[in-house]
């Protein structure tokens, strides 16, 4: 069985979006060298999740991934898979109660980058 596939499309033009993946991206390094995952900068392609119906500017606002089926994974989601990925990091993939409870945490924290990225267009 081959290892998944993961191709995270992010915005390097967002300090904190480009420094959370360079971590991440080095955290995952054996996985990068190996294929496992990739990391794509979408403003180098811009068009490359149209297919999909993904504006250019919501790929900005949150992380959207394709998996080895061709499969969507936007938000979260993605840092779940990511997580699940990463060694060390698996116990933050869990199911967490917090997650249903405090739905709004993740806008808010996509309001703080949105602000973040209009200062760096």
């Amino acid at each position: 069985m081959s290892a998944p596939h993961l191709t995270v499309w992010y915005n390097t033009r967002c300090p904190v979006c480009d420094a959370g993946i360079d971590w991440q991206r080095n955290r995952l390094l054996a996985a990068v060298r190996a294929g496992t995952v990739e990391f794509r900068d979408i403003n180098e392609q811009r068009d490359a999740l149209a297919q999909y119906g993904a504006a250019l500017d919501d790929i900005r606002r949150r992380l959207h991934a394709t998996d080895e089926a061709g499969r969507l994974i936007v938000g979260v989601d993605v840092a779940v898979a990511l997580w699940r990925m990463t060694p060390g990091q698996g116990w933050l993939a869990a199911p967490k109660p917090w997650r249903r409870r405090v739905p709004n945490i993740h806008e808010r924290r996509a309001k703080v980058r949105r602000f973040l990225f209009g200062l760096f267009r």
